[in-house]
């Protein structure tokens, strides 16, 4: 993986995890801290970089969506 790749997964990632604090309720602000840890963990030995274009976009996407529900 470059290192600008590298780079946008973990600001991405700190951004995720930034938002996810900002949900009131109790549970859905761990259960959404959880996941998105679990994802990462999961995904950190792909070295397609395909794949890792197909997952930075879904991450993308699920900032979005906590966006809006923040």
């Amino acid at each position: 993986m470059a290192a600008s790749s590298r780079a946008q997964v973990l600001r991405l990632y700190r951004a995720l995890l930034r938002e996810s604090q900002r949900f009131g309720g109790y549970n859905y602000r761990t259960y959404a801290i959880r996941r998105i840890r679990d994802a990462f963990r999961e995904n950190k030995n792909i070295k397609d970089s395909e794949k890792i274009g197909e997952l930075v976009n879904k991450a993308k996407e699920n900032l979005e969506v906590i966006r809006r529900q923040v």
